[in-house]
Formats: structure tokens, sequence, C-alpha cells
């Protein structure tokens, strides 16, 4: 670092994204991408705001809030729209945080999290899942605290019931409960449908997942009128023109067309199921997901060397230090025909033996 920078962020270790190497054409199957590209509408609205670019985008994204409202069955005052999900998660811990009401998330969970709480100067507690990765809804239980949740979770897929997500949300109401879903479209249970009944409740989602805009960066948050507000001004406050015309439009579009992109979750969830089989077929271990990825760890061979041996033939997949979770590797569900040369490659480092 140079000898310049804050003193305050002397400590910031930051968030690392999953890797995007250039030197060669990848199966990638470590980022979460959909396989599938945006509907054509989509690319027809972008190509329409190309000749407005001169113009600033509208600050409040009104037809966007609108028809989310419409999709979600909420009012348009109970929606934020942001740059991404991370967006949304990195204003509500700006608005909800603080030293009076600390965070607190699982140990094995979305790696931003952290990163959100020490740039933000909040502090935080870490709370360990269960030997079996799920996360115990008795441990949030009633403990004031600024609470995060991945549902489902990431890394691991698994999700907790509507029922637990609702105990956490009654039981801390002074609290603000953020329910992170950038996965749920998959199989998951949105907690949407609570957010009229409790006031502290905060739902996020993104259209990078189910709904092929990963590259656009576009997410939303859902909650109570008042919430959203405190939102607006955390937005108003840093960026206001935090969407560009082009992803407004593109958002627009592919709520239009929602049934392309819901139908292209029920065959990535198809090829989960594939894929699944596949694997334990080959003696690994899988978590039951509920995302369009699967945590996997084989009985002979090292999470870190099956990695970087997919990755010599071509495979990304994503492989995390951490030591509860190191012999594991999070595999993105893609096309049947990805997945198919996932198995062939594993099938190959499996035959040359010597691991």
């Amino acid at each position: 670092m140079s000898r310049f920078f804050s003193e305050k962020f002397s400590s910031l270790v930051p968030y690392t994204p999953g890797e995007q190497p250039k030197d060669m054409q990848y199966v990638k199957l470590n980022t979460n991408e959909s396989p599938f590209p945006p509907s054509p509408g989509v690319k027809a609205a972008v190509e329409e705001q190309c000749g407005k670019l001169q113009l600033y985008s509208d600050p409040e994204c009104t037809q966007l809030r609108e028809k989310l409202a419409q999709v979600y069955g909420v009012s348009p005052n109970q929606v934020v729209v942001t740059n991404g999900s991370d967006e949304v998660l990195n204003f509500a811990f700006m608005a909800f945080a603080d030293e009076q009401r600390p965070l607190a998330f699982a140990d094995i969970t979305y790696g931003f999290y952290p990163v959100f709480a020490e740039i933000n100067r909040i502090p935080y507690e870490v709370i360990p899942l269960k030997e079996d990765f799920t996360m115990n809804p008795a441990d949030y239980i009633g403990i004031n605290k600024t609470i995060v949740i991945a549902n489902p979770n990431a890394p691991t897929g698994l999700a907790m019931s509507l029922s637990d997500i609702e105990r956490i949300v009654q039981s801390n109401p002074d609290n603000v409960v953020i329910v992170d879903e950038a996965y749920v479209d998959f199989g998951g249970e949105s907690a949407v449908t609570l957010v009229d009944k409790y006031d502290n409740l905060l739902v996020t989602q993104t259209f990078s997942k189910s709904r092929s805009m990963a590259g656009a960066r576009l997410g939303f948050g859902i909650g109570n009128e008042k919430l959203i507000a405190d939102l607006n001004t955390i937005r108003y406050s840093t960026n206001p023109y935090n969407v560009n015309r082009m992803t407004e439009a593109a958002g627009v579009a592919a709520l239009e067309e929602n049934g392309y992109y819901m139908a292209n979750c029920r065959t990535i969830m198809e090829n989960r199921a594939w894929t699944i089989r596949e694997l334990e077929k080959r003696g690994f271990s899988v978590l039951p997901s509920l995302t369009n990825f699967v945590f996997a760890k084989s009985n002979a061979i090292g999470g870190g060397r099956l990695y970087q041996e997919l990755k010599k033939r071509g495979i990304l997949v994503r492989h995390f230090g951490k030591e509860r979770i190191k012999e594991y590797n999070r595999i993105t569900i893609g096309t049947l025909e990805q997945m198919g040369a996932l198995m062939a490659a594993i099938d190959r480092i499996l035959e040359e033996g010597n691991l």
C-alpha cells in the first residue's frame, strides 16, 4: 500500500471475487453465472438506450421499481434498486448497524459480509454453522443484533425454512434482519411474503444469477417503506444515479419476460440433480443444494488439488481455503454439456491415481 493509504483501512482484507482468467478458454463453473443468455427483449431494450447515454438515468428507477413491485406483490415504495445486490447490502449495513447495533452472521457464508462490516467500522459476531453446515435458528433468536442471513446460503447451498426465518425476525423486533436471497429462484422459499408483517425485515435479491445479468450489475431490496426510505437516504448521499439507463431498461425487459428466466431456473435445477447423482457415483459427498451450484468433496482427492487439476484441464470451479471447507469445491451448475465436460475431467483425474 502507499504511504497515503488511510490508517483506518490498513488492516482491511478485501473481498476476493471469483477468478476470471484470460489465458485460455475455460468451462467456467466458478462464479455462479447463468449458462443462458439474456432474453431477446433485454438485448433490444439495451440497444434502444444506447442512443440516450448523454442523459442521466432516472435516479428513482421508477419503471423498474413499479415492475418489481408488480412481480413481487408489494408497493413501489417498498423497493430500492441498486448496482448489484452487493450495493443494497452495503447500504443496509451502513443504515442499520453500528456500535449499539452490531452485526451477526455465519462463519461460512458470503465473504462480503465481514468486508462490509470492516470498511464501515461496524463490530460483528461470527456465529459458527453446525457440524453439518446448517444454521441453527436458536443461535439467532433474540440476540438483539443486526442479523444477516444468506438464504439459501453460499457457498454451502443449504437453506433455512421460512418458518425459522420468521422466528428470527419476530424475536429481534428492535433490529433489522437482512435476508440475502441471491439464489432463492433455484428452489428456495422467499421471505418477501413476510415484509408486510414485520417492519424489521429487509429482503435482498439480484438479477445476476436467475436472470442472466451478472454483467449488468442489478440488485434490489424489498421491505417496509420506512426501511426503504432509510436506504434511499444512504443512496442519495453516495450515488443517486447508481443504476445506469441500459441496466434499468434491461431489468424491466427481463421482468416482462420472466417466464423465460424461470424456465431456465427449472432447467438448472434438473441439471443440478443430474450433477449430484453423477458426483455421488464417483464417491463425492454433496450437500443438498437449493442454489445454482453444489458444494462437494471427494473421498479420493483433496479439494485444493482437485481444483488445480480441473483448472489444468480447462474447468474452473471455486475453492476456498478456510479450514472448515478446504476439502470442498463450489461447482456452478451450467448446461448438461458443461457438466458432462466436468465429469469427464474428473474421471481422467481419478484414473491417473497418485492423488
